[in-house]
């Protein structure tokens, strides 16, 4: 893995300031969080649907399953980046993969979740892989319409986000899939509600699931706009070239770290490493 370090490395070395454009022309959200004191938060805004922990488990989601190693896992990787976003400043993270199947989406499902269980922020998980959104299909709920809708119709996005019954987590789900979804993720209004997604609470932490960088445009004409990312391979299945050549056309924006899903490691053995750039993180193997 050395050379995928060594691109990681140069990648973050690389990495130039993040673009900020301002927007007034994005109405702000008007959904409300409100401390019920009991540490929970209410959402009178936003639509809630309620997920069953057996469809959360059969879908690998976290949420379904009971503390354990699975768990763990999702804990040490979360712990780890929280850490760097806090040193910074940061609350916008992409996740990203070379190539489609490599499990970004899940890894961002339940890095969302394992950081909604954080009591300090709330999370927003935006689905912006618009050609192929499935974040709704993991859990399990219809959508009418999307991010998709409010770049091309303008829907409300009051109306189109979704609290999933895991406290201190909302979605954004992509909606209808797109063909020019690069164009859409590079445009004025997009940006502007990057901003807003960002600046609305404090508190809160911004995870987008963007398409994988080597398939299409959308990558990297979106990466610019967020403070950070992370990137899914699979061990054993992701070519060495695919993730040097991810690592440094992410060179936008800061490459924090990798994700190595489906890693061969022993049961019992610690499943994350340091989260340093050009280092690893480790998974159980059954991820998917």
């Amino acid at each position: 893995m050395d050379r995928i370090a060594d691109a990681l490395d140069r990648a973050r070395e690389n990495a130039g300031p993040v673009g900020v454009i301002r927007s007034n022309r994005v109405t702000r959200l008007r959904e409300e969080n409100r401390d019920t004191g009991s540490g929970k938060i209410t959402y009178s805004r936003t639509r809630t649907v309620t997920i069953s922990a057996e469809r959360l488990r059969e879908h690998r989601i976290v949420g379904g399953f009971e503390p354990g190693a699975y768990k763990d896992a999702y804990k040490i990787l979360c712990t780890q980046i929280l850490q760097r976003l806090r040193e910074n400043g940061w609350n916008a993270l992409a996740v990203t993969s070379p190539r489609g199947r490599e499990g970004k989406t899940l890894t961002a499902i339940n890095f969302a979740i394992s950081l909604a269980q954080e009591v300090d922020q709330t999370v927003l998980l935006v689905d912006a892989d618009l050609r192929s959104p499935r974040i709704h299909d993991y859990f399990g709920f219809p959508v009418a319409s999307g991010l998709s809708d409010f770049l091309t119709a303008n829907a409300s996005l009051e109306d189109i986000l979704v609290h999933p019954g895991i406290d201190r987590l909302v979605i954004l789900p992509g909606g209808r899939p797109l063909l020019n979804s690069s164009e859409l993720l590079g445009s004025q209004k997009m940006l502007g509600l990057v901003q807003e997604l960002k600046s609305r609470y404090p508190s809160r932490i911004v995870v987008f699931d963007l398409p994988p960088v080597l398939s299409a445009a959308d990558s990297l004409a979106f990466s610019p706009y967020v403070d950070a990312a992370i990137l899914v391979v699979e061990e054993g299945a992701t070519d060495r070239d695919d993730v040097q050549r991810a690592a440094e056309m992410l060179s936008s924006t800061r490459l924090i770290g990798t994700v190595l899903n489906k890693s061969r490691q022993a049961e019992g053995s610690p499943p994350a490493k340091a989260a340093r750039p050009g280092r690893l993180f480790r998974r159980k193997r059954k991820e998917g």
